[in-house]
């Protein structure tokens, strides 16, 4: 059964993701937790997935290197993030399930 937004900030409160979630969502969801070296693994090995490089650029501000976030902006075409790490990751969640729901990649 596909996970929604609701599921996943539910899961945040467990020890384990959810089973199933793609590399940026699992990425997020490692975030999310304050597992950033685990999170960034994810998105390293999806370079090149819009997803994945948007995850990337979040925790790269997180981080506190805007620098590099940036760039990973600019891959992932979005506009770089504004307001608290957890509100974008929140919502970086729920665009990304949105778009598997609507029946596309979670781009």
């Amino acid at each position: 059964m596909p996970i929604d937004i609701t599921a996943f900030e539910n899961a945040l409160a467990s020890d384990v993701p959810p089973a199933g979630l793609e590399p940026p969502l699992l990425a997020l969801w490692h975030g999310l937790k304050g597992a950033w070296e685990e999170a960034h693994a994810i998105v390293q090995a999806g370079e090149g997935d819009p997803a994945c490089d948007w995850v990337h650029a979040w925790l790269h501000r997180i981080e506190g290197d805007h620098a590099n976030a940036a760039y990973w902006y600019r891959r992932a075409g979005r506009s770089p993030g504004k307001g608290s790490f957890e509100s974008e990751g929140r919502s970086i969640a729920a665009s990304l399930l949105a778009g598997r729901s609507a029946g596309g990649r979670s781009t």
